[in-house]
């Protein structure tokens, strides 16, 4: 095992960097993955909240936004493209941060604000640093 896949805790504990970053991926990924495919499969339901909250073509939007979490979320999980797609979603979750939580007087669209900052930031390292070994990235050099 080379010394960049492998980190030592200050404890002695040693960690699996490419593990460790697989895992964020997972994690990072289930959300897009799952609100993406949401959006695809409840289109008028997820239409009729973008029109109410003045988007234009909340049809178009939907699906758009729909394809662009599911595909870039598969991207993040195996790792494919990993730094463009991490970049994506990261724009993204900004961009829908800055039109749909920003009623600050409302505890849950405030804390939806923080949580979106903080995948946000999550996507910024993963677009940084990379996939890491165990990917589809890592595999093709």
């Amino acid at each position: 095992m080379s010394s960049s896949n492998v980190a030592v805790v200050k404890s002695g504990f040693v960690v699996n960097n490419a593990a460790l970053i697989a895992v964020g991926r997972v994690l990072l990924s289930l959300i897009f993955i799952l609100a993406g495919y949401a959006k695809l499969t409840g289109i008028a339901g997820t239409a009729g909240w973008f029109g109410s909250i003045g988007l234009p073509f909340p049809t178009v939007v939907a699906v758009l936004v729909g394809l662009l979490e599911l595909f870039g979320g598969l991207a993040i999980l195996v790792g494919f493209q990993t730094r463009l797609a991490a970049i994506a979603l990261a724009l993204f979750t900004i961009a829908a941060t800055l039109i749909a939580h920003l009623d600050f007087a409302d505890q849950v669209q405030l804390l939806f604000f923080q949580k979106n900052l903080a995948i946000a930031g999550g996507l910024a390292v993963l677009a940084a640093f990379g996939a890491g070994a165990l990917s589809v990235d890592g595999r093709r050099g």
